[in-house]
């Protein structure tokens, strides 16, 4: 599953990083939401080791930066010792890292991307062109290569000069830097997968050590992008977001990443724990097939849409701490259609369209689910309490995750999913629903959706492509094969001594460079 959905989970699209810890707010309950930011701690200050816990499994590890990662901790890890070419941005959805600068064609087929002066691996050797070449073509050569780097063949990766990359892409795509801030990391060319372990990166930290999934980072002194405050990193993984929370709350780690609401609701009495939420952070949509089985009729895909609660599910699955969605992804798009009415329940019409598309209620469907993330089967099995108020009676299963994303994943007739990143429409649209998409959830095939995702990427003229992404949106509300009940935040504790941890979601929340201890 590449870029995979637990990468994203990190990754995710939108979620630089700016002064994380603001002053206190209302929670859902009106209970601390926020501990107090650095302002009382003075300017902020280097040094110290930065203690943080993520999720993963030590039988799951990776240590290849363009494979399949399961595990949080991994990423984490990788994109603290590797850079892409681009980021999330706190201002523009894409900013600058490793490339400086980018600028296309006028056809907006051919995208030239500049290396950041000064940028060098961790052994010293300046980063080059031919490095990046490698790398991308690399990624392109993974399974989820052509997801990952859409419309690019391996043809049209190439080296214009010693610190010019040239892309060439399939058709005119004036978003073709926002897909660069997954995953486009950048190893030395010719790196062996036997030397995967001790490759030299480029980012803000440096590898100290590495064993069974933990491991401790040390300042890059050299990294082209600015100071690095941190003097270390120890990376620290936990299979369960209780045993983690539960470490943080004792005081062995300094935060808790992506430890979800129970936690959060577990720590709001505590007065040496910052709560630090990312609004709209994770999706976690219920997939329904359209290709074929029992909801591919469009109007049995409605009926369920119109059965959930979401309210109920947001303030029983994420205890408050998230936000009612309208089943089109990418909630964090500046351009995302807030004008789009939002659906409600209506059991009546849920009913109607049921006996209209001929729907089968005697039968009984298996919802299938993991236990990957927080809240994920909690999400399925209310879910299936409240359809059956519409005449539809759904079975839950649990599966172990490697089940999950083998033989459930992109195959089976309905299922959740999820992904933590939300800051583009066009992500999701080229991932995920448009035909071709490799990681098409849905097996969704509708021309008049590729059409307006075609013209939203690829005309030279800004405001026809607003008009083509807010007709994708339109068509996505109606058709598609998601249904997206709800937002989940995204919640980090940390103790009392941290400041300024990432507030951008996804991706955006593994740059801990500006990070720093006030201790």
């Amino acid at each position: 599953m590449g870029v995979t959905r637990r990468q994203l989970l990190w990754a995710g699209a939108g979620i630089g990083a700016a002064g994380a810890l603001a002053a206190c707010s209302g929670g859902p309950d009106g209970s601390k939401d926020t501990a107090s930011s650095g302002a009382d701690s003075g300017p902020p200050r280097s040094g110290g080791t930065l203690k943080v816990g993520a999720l993963g499994k030590a039988s799951s590890v990776t240590r290849d930066p363009h494979g399949t990662q399961s595990n949080e901790s991994d990423y984490l890890i990788l994109s603290l010792v590797y850079d892409t070419l681009a980021v999330p941005g706190a201002k523009a959805n894409t900013a600058p890292r490793l490339a400086a600068s980018w600028k296309s064609s006028e056809d907006l087929k051919t995208w030239r991307f500049v290396i950041a002066d000064g940028a060098k691996f961790h052994d010293g050797t300046p980063v080059t062109a031919d490095d990046v070449v490698w790398s991308l073509k690399r990624l392109r050569a993974t399974p989820a290569g052509a997801s990952r780097l859409p419309g690019i063949k391996p043809e049209g990766i190439t080296a214009e000069d010693a610190g010019t990359v040239v892309l060439v892409s399939d058709y005119a795509n004036a978003e073709l830097p926002l897909l660069t801030r997954l995953t486009t990391f950048v190893m030395k060319k010719g790196t062996k997968d036997d030397q995967l372990a001790d490759a030299p990166g480029t980012g803000p930290f440096k590898l100290d050590w590495f064993r069974d999934g933990n491991a401790r980072l040390v300042r890059n002194e050299d990294w082209y992008g600015g100071e690095v405050l941190l003097d270390a990193i120890e990376v620290r993984i936990f299979e369960s977001p209780q045993a983690m929370a539960n470490a943080l709350l004792a005081g062995q780690i300094d935060v808790a990443s992506n430890v979800g609401a129970v936690a959060a609701r577990t720590a709001e009495t505590r007065e040496d724990v910052q709560i630090l939420r990312r609004p709209n952070d994770m999706a976690m949509p219920i997939v329904m097939r359209t290709a074929d089985g029992p909801f591919a009729d469009a109007r049995v895909r409605e009926a369920l849409r119109l059965a959930v609660d979401r309210d109920a599910m947001v303030k029983q699955v994420l205890s408050g701490y998230g936000t009612v969605a309208n089943d089109i992804l990418g909630t964090g798009d500046p351009r995302f259609a807030k004008d789009i009415p939002q659906r409600g329940r209506d059991l009546a019409k849920a009913r109607k369209l049921l006996a209209e598309a001929g729907f089968d209620t005697s039968k009984t469907y298996d919802l299938l689910t993991s236990e990957d993330i927080s809240g994920l089967a909690e999400s399925a099995t209310l879910f299936a309490t409240q359809a059956r108020e519409a005449g539809v009676k759904i079975n839950v299963v649990k599966q172990d995750s490697k089940i999950f994303w083998d033989a459930t994943w992109l195959k089976a007739p309905l299922y959740t999913s999820y992904w933590g990143t939300n800051d583009s429409v066009v992500f999701f649209a080229s991932k995920t629903m448009v035909s071709e998409a490799g990681q098409n959830e849905a097996g969704w095939q509708e021309p008049t959706f590729d059409a307006a995702y075609r013209k939203a990427i690829g005309d030279a003229d800004e405001a026809e492509r607003s008009k083509a992404l807010h007709r994708l949106q339109e068509i996505e509300f109606a058709e598609s094969g998601y249904l997206l009940w709800g937002m989940a935040d995204g919640i980090d504790l940390a103790g009392a001594a941290v400041r300024d941890l990432p507030e951008l979601p996804g991706y955006g929340r593994v740059q801990l460079e500006k990070t720093w201890l006030a201790r």
